[in-house]
């Protein structure tokens, strides 16, 4: 042997003890797994012959049979002495691999669940891992899962899918849906078959980014003398590049720098790290600090001034949700005064980020954005002004770069809903609702609820405005005369329109208002800055993405009465707005089943936020249910992509 394959096997040999050593002190198997022992005979559900492929190294795990597990450690180094056998046929073949000769005879191996097992050429594999091979040539056999592998047996067949399009391996990913968001996001249609130029292109650019990727995650960007070991719950690097793809094009891969590519990677760390699965803080309340006595105990820099801008994605003048938070905005110049500054602005053609680029350049320091469908742009802008705070008017939002907000606007159905059966009786009372997104079901059951409290006989007839047709018509002509409809943006819509909110419609026809939600959103704005001004805004935790979801009990919400109910009705309103306000009153605190009669609630407790968030089921009185999202019109289905109740299943749309 020459002493170059000498040294390579002392090398590998010590690479393969330290791994040993580092395995066995964890409690962990320090030896590659064997494929008998995860699958016993009978277990599979039979094999698919693969041919010769080309496998990528660190996706050869494993070992077919336990025959040479002793001599190798987990990373298949070498643990034997190097005056053994098998430490002489490992030199001879690292030594015709150096020379030109090279490996030529492919690794005969299984794979399963996208790990591959090796039954014939442990030792090639070796070698070729020592010397840094990227991919190993290997003839393969497929072991297909049995129906016991759960979880990971339909994750692998969605894998399957992708790869009879893609023909790749090495693409990785923890969660459902995940590979068709990838074929959408690279701009491909569902069923579309790559081109042997697409699948170089995506591997040289994929190799580039995870790279890149690796990086970060193991701490080498930061300069680190050792890189620490990355968590096993740390997101693989296709997941990490489905979220990069939310911002950038693919082809940004390729034009970018290795250093300007690890610089994208780092301002959307934070975004990687939550979408990953880091839990969402729901703040249900304003925070109530006190500026001079946090900034005393914690020693933080609090601003004395915050120049505020607000995005609009339509005028004020032509639509009543934009009016609102530009009546919103002019509350917070009234109470602040002089701490504040604010400003303005429409996005042109919808061009949110350009909107917030002019706010970044007028010195803007605080940004409301206020519809969700510029959740993409707020990413992406903060991604590059990372000293600008901005928050995005939506729910359930898992992202740490932007903050959101939105009211529990279930609270006002359900004082709306006791009105309705007050005013209704035992009849038929139409509720139309607008998207099946989060928080949404909740609203719908906290009605039904409301209307069971003062009619226990009366029905709930469900339609929604997102799904072709008319609703309202749909409600008449079924002689519905009690609806609750969408809900005014602010004060001033009660007289613009009256129908909006909840009304009743007489035989003749005329139509009288009955209660009205509505949002303050003056109050929200008000209390978040102040946040900021007491230094609350730093209190969210590191692993956290933050959502406010305030109630009535912030002054967020209202219900505006009629002056045409009876006194008795008005007075009930009055009750519960004052119990919802001091806790008292909790809609949910209460007996309730869903219409497949399964117990939701016993009445013994209240559901925590993430369960009235994430509420996907209706109340036994309500008629109607959920729409797919295949049966909402394509000019909701952005809002339902963004924010619907099972965003996550929701086929993807390929990039134009």
């Amino acid at each position: 042997m020459t002493n170059s394959t000498a040294e390579l096997y002392a090398k590998a040999l010590r690479e393969g003890q330290k791994y040993y050593k580092a395995m066995t002190a964890r409690g962990a198997d320090p030896c590659p797994p064997v494929l008998d022992a995860l699958v016993k005979p009978g277990e599979g559900a039979g094999t698919v012959e693969l041919g010769v492929i080309n496998v990528p190294a660190e996706l050869i795990t494993g070992t077919k049979t336990p025959g040479r597990v002793s001599a190798l450690a987990g990373n298949f180094m070498p643990l034997l002495e190097p005056d053994t056998e098998f430490a002489a046929k490992w030199m001879r073949l690292a030594e015709a691999q150096l020379e030109g000769e090279g490996i030529r005879e492919p690794v005969q191996c299984f794979e399963y669940l996208g790990r591959f097992y090796v039954q014939e050429g442990n030792k090639r594999v070796s070698v070729l891992k020592a010397l840094g091979a990227a991919s190993i040539a290997c003839n393969v056999t497929r072991v297909l899962p049995g129906k016991d592998a759960g979880a990971a047996a339909e994750l692998y067949g969605e894998f399957l899918d992708f790869y009879g399009l893609s023909g790749l391996y090495g693409i990785e990913f923890t969660r459902a849906g995940s590979y068709a968001r990838l074929q959408a996001a690279l701009g491909f249609e569902p069923d579309h078959i790559w081109t042997d130029s697409e699948r170089l292109a995506f591997s040289a650019g994929f190799q580039k980014f995870r790279e890149a990727y690796e990086s970060i995650r193991t701490g080498l960007a930061s300069g680190a003398d050792t890189a620490p070991a990355a968590l096993p719950s740390s997101p693989t690097a296709a997941e990490a590049l489905l979220i990069w793809l939310e911002l950038y094009p693919f082809s940004a891969i390729k034009e970018k720098t290795p250093a300007e590519l690890l610089k994208t990677l780092q301002k959307i760390k934070e975004d990687v790290e939550s979408k990953d699965g880091s839990a969402i803080e729901i703040r249900t309340a304003p925070s109530e600090k006190d500026k001079s006595l946090i900034s005393k105990v914690i020693n933080i820099a609090v601003p004395d001034h915050i120049n505020i801008a607000f995005i609009y994605a339509f005028p004020p003048r032509q639509s009543a949700w934009t009016h609102a938070h530009m009546l919103g905005s002019r509350h917070l110049e009234q109470t602040l005064g002089s701490a504040v500054s604010v400003r303005g602005y429409e996005a042109f053609d919808h061009d949110f980020e350009a909107a917030m680029k002019h706010a970044a350049a007028d010195g803007a320091q605080l940004i409301f954005a206020t519809t969700p469908g510029m959740m993409s742009a707020c990413r992406k802008f903060a991604a590059e002004h990372e000293n600008i705070k901005i928050l995005d008017c939506s729910l359930a939002q898992p992202y740490k770069s932007v903050r959101s907000y939105y009211c529990r606007i279930h609270e006002c159905k359900f004082i709306t809903g006791a009105v309705a059966g007050a005013m209704c009786g035992s009849g038929t009372i139409g509720y139309v609702s607008n998207y099946p997104i989060y928080g949404v079901p909740a609203q719908i059951n906290a009605f039904a609820l409301g209307a069971r409290m003062t009619a226990p006989g009366a029905r709930i007839k469900l339609v929604w405005s997102c799904t072709p047709g008319d609703p309202i018509k749909e409600l008449t002509d079924a002689g519905v005369r009690v609806i609750s409809n969408r809900d005014a943006a602010d004060r001033q819509n009660l007289h613009r329109a009256l129908d909006w909110g909840l009304y009743s419609l007489s035989n003749e026809g005329f139509l009288t208002t009955l209660a009205l939600p509505r949002w303050n959103w003056g109050i929200v704005y008000e209390k978040i800055v102040r946040g900021i001004f007491s230094g609350a805004w730093k209190d969210a935790p590191h692993d956290s993405a933050v959502n406010y979801w305030w109630g009535m009990d912030s002054g967020a919400l209202d219900v505006e009465l009629s002056k045409s109910l009876p006194d008795g009705v008005c007075s009930l309103a009055w009750i519960l707005k004052n119990g919802l306000r001091d806790g008292s009153v909790q809609p949910f605190r209460t007996r309730v089943s869903d219409q497949s009669g399964v117990l939701r609630n016993d009445g013994l407790r209240d559901l925590t936020p993430e369960e009235l968030l994430e509420m996907d089921w209706l109340a036994d009185n309500v008629d109607g249910r959920i729409p797919g999202f295949s049966e909402i019109s394509p000019a909701s289905q952005q809002t339902v992509r963004m924010m619907g109740l099972h965003r996550e299943s929701i086929p993807p749309e390929p990039i134009k």
